[in-house]
């Protein structure tokens, strides 16, 4: 059985404003301009240029989970195992009944091939353009949920699922056989390429296959989920997901390791790149699409779409002027904090805190804690530097029940005395005040002085990744950086400011070339010289305090200020930044794990950053009915008096053209709601009078067997 709704271009404008409540899962063209997005809910967004504008159709019962366009073709799946058929441009949506599982995924081989795939191990294949659909999963168990599948040629394809899954075909789906795959993460989307196979899924996973080798793994250095790969063939491909970020394996970076700078900061679920310099990216949290013009260079979002960005308190507590915030080194979700000696566990991500603990030694009145690290090897061992009246630096191997005394030695009033070695966790690192530097090399046990370099009030320690010997140091006394290449015996100046201090020195994994440091004055400093020479890229309004760098996106670096309620952001490594208010305090720790993923440690609470985004569409259509109506009516809008905006309901007993007009008194059109083909059915339309001025107004419907006008009165 088939039916038929409408995906509608529709000519008005209204502010959609969405903050992580429904949004995209799939997007597709056929042609670079006609550009159609889909997902929960009912949602479709659709564009005839190209995303310089964009309409919004709300399908009530329907969660899309992918859309797929190959010329003048476009098939849609969602989760109650319908398929969706259209074309680019004001075309009926013909609906299938393939299966009464989720379908998660479409490959389109040409006009009149494709494949969808969905739960329960199950492959559908059409060889007419979607009239009718065959199983076709032999070597498949009906266990394996499959998200994606891909095809090169007529028979060659790919299909990856839960778990790890992985099976090939080489008969077009006839047979299929399952791949080894190194993981049992779930495997999210695939795409095969001439020259080979690229998979990615959940924490990271990257998987790559080359000729008749082997699946091989991709070490991406990320915990957070890869959603997206698009691309050309095997050494021009695309990837995205986390929080927002997308890299690219070209011109021979094999690990990913060049990212597009873009804007978007929430997660991104799918990327289609049309040719080498136009793609489109959604996120599944908004309505928000981003587009690229040249091949990545920088993306923006489309069609007047900004963010608002809010910082709100999620623990109110007292005593921190260091940066406690430790990620949990196995549960992506999980976050420590400290405040004086109150450990604090979050399960969710930083929105909700449980106090598991407290640092206390006996004979020891211990005061604030300035650094904080949970060990990944055991994450029973907790390694901590707090004030007291010889300050110490101190662990517990139980999980925080207990604390001795590893090392005391007075540091510096602010910032964070103690590192832990990302590169070897046994290795940790104390810089004290008055002088000498310190290494431990069983877990923060003992300490040796190693240095005897002559530190004035240090205020944060870097150690470069991948590389161990390499270690910076910021202190007082002239906002000064040193580095070390012997790990840490000797030391040379690299940088002098008149300042006070270098609160927050921030590298990253990706790119150890590259490092920001924050100066207890307005200015950011930024190196791309591996810490040699630094150089002043921005001028803040406040004192610099804590500052990290996205763990999934080094293009993405956050800083607080140590009074006053601004943080300072860029997405595009400093080449600008933009601000968000914070509550007052001293921002000391900052973490940016993922860059819809951030935490403020204030000294009086810790904030957690919001984004929302606001979307222009043309119009928002709703598909009321499908239900063939018994007459042709339209219906008087509601409200009416309206300010601003009202809604507009009619029914249609058969399909055809149509069209909605909004006439002023003097008869003059001001503004075409709705004009194209529409099925028989029941439907609804919002209209926004924003931009007009009060008074009477008159719609008028318009179909190939008559009209009909009704007034409306709008009241500002």
């Amino acid at each position: 059985m088939k039916k038929y709704l409408l995906f509608a271009v529709l000519p008005f404008i209204l502010i959609y404003s969405n903050s992580f409540s429904q949004g995209l899962n799939s997007i597709a063209t056929p042609d670079g301009v006609n550009v159609i997005a889909v997902g929960d809910n009912g949602n479709v967004l659709r564009s005839s240029n190209g995303g310089t504008t964009w309409s919004k159709n709300i399908i009530p019962g329907y969660n899309f989970k992918y859309i797929a366009a190959y010329d003048s073709t476009v098939f849609a799946v969602s989760d109650n195992g319908k398929v969706f058929k259209s074309k680019p441009g004001n075309n009926p949506l013909n609906i299938s009944n393939v299966s009464s599982v989720s379908l998660n995924s479409v490959a389109i081989i040409d006009d009149m091939n494709a494949f969808v795939c969905g739960n329960g191990g199950e492959v559908y294949w059409t060889t007419n353009g979607g009239a009718s659909w065959s199983l076709r999963n032999s070597g498949i168990p009906n266990t394996v949920k499959l998200n994606s599948i891909s095809f090169s040629g007529n028979l060659n394809g790919v299909a990856v699922g839960d778990g790890g899954a992985i099976y090939v075909t080489v008969n077009a789906g006839l047979t299929w056989i399952s791949y080894p795959s190194t993981t049992t993460r779930n495997l999210i989307k695939a795409r095969y390429f001439a020259g080979g196979i690229c998979v990615v899924g959940e924490y990271g996973i990257c998987l790559m296959k080359t000729g008749t080798g082997s699946f091989s793994q991709v070490n991406m250095r990320i915990v957070t989920d890869i959603r997206g790969v698009t691309g050309t063939d095997i050494d021009n491909i695309r990837v995205c997901g986390g929080g927002g970020f997308i890299r690219n394996n070209t011109s021979g970076s094999s690990k990913f390791l060049k990212f597009e700078v873009n804007p978007m900061m929430a997660n991104l679920v799918d990327i289609l790149y049309y040719n080498s310099t136009i793609g489109y990216a959604v996120s599944s949290m908004n309505d928000a699409i981003i587009k690229t013009t040249n091949g990545g260079a920088n993306w923006n979002l489309t069609a007047g779409a900004t963010a608002t960005y809010t910082w709100s308190t999620k623990l109110t507590a007292s005593g921190s002027i260091g940066n406690t915030l430790c990620p949990h080194p196995n549960n992506r979700d999980a976050m420590f904090v400290v405040y004086n000696t109150a450990i604090y566990r979050s399960s969710n991500r930083g929105d909700n805190w449980t106090q598991i603990g407290t640092i206390a030694v006996a004979g020891q009145t211990l005061s604030r804690t300035h650094s904080f690290y949970v060990n990944p090897i055991d994450t029973n061992i907790m390694v901590a530097a707090c004030e007291s009246s010889t300050d110490v630096v101190v662990k517990s191997t139980n999980y925080g029940a207990n604390w001795t005394v590893s090392i005391a030695r007075n540091f510096s009033s602010y910032g964070q005395p103690l590192e832990q070695d990302q590169n070897a966790p046994n290795r940790y690192y104390y810089v004290p005040d008055g002088g000498g530097f310190y290494k431990s090399t069983d877990y923060g046990s003992t300490f040796t002085q190693i240095s005897t370099f002559p530190f004035v009030s240090p205020c944060d320690i870097a150690v470069m990744y991948d590389s161990a010997n390499v270690l910076y140091v910021g202190e007082s006394s002239s906002s000064r950086i040193y580095k070390s290449t012997d790990s840490g015996v000797n030391w040379s100046l690299r940088m002098t400011y008149s300042g006070s201090e270098i609160p927050s020195i921030a590298n990253s994994i990706f790119d150890k070339s590259i490092g920001y440091a924050t100066t207890f004055s307005t200015p950011v400093y930024k190196t791309t010289d591996y810490g040699d020479t630094w150089t002043n890229i921005y001028t803040m309004s406040g004192s610099g305090w804590g500052s990290d760098i996205c763990r999934e996106d080094p293009n993405v670096y956050l800083t607080g200020t140590y009074s006053g309620s601004t943080g300072y952001s860029t997405t595009n490594s400093g080449a600008s930044f933009f601000t968000s208010n914070i509550t007052t305090g001293a921002g000391a720790g900052i973490i940016v794990m993922e860059k819809a993923y951030m935490l403020a440690q204030q000294t009086t609470n810790l904030q957690k950053l919001s984004i929302a985004y606001n979307v222009i569409t043309r119009a928002e259509e709703t598909t009321v009915s499908t239900n063939i109506p018994t007459k042709f009516d339209l219906y008087q809008n509601y409200p009416n008096p309206f300010n601003p905006s009202t809604n507009i309901k009619f029914d249609l007993v058969r399909s055809g053209s149509v069209k909605l007009v909004v006439y002023n008194e003097m008869g003059r059109e001001v503004e075409t709601l709705l004009e194209g083909v529409r099925n028989a059915g029941s439907y609804e339309v919002k209209f926004d009078a924003s931009s007009l001025g009060s008074g009477i107004y008159f719609y008028k419907l318009v179909t190939e067997n008559g009209s009909v006008t009704k007034k409306m009165l709008l009241v500002k």
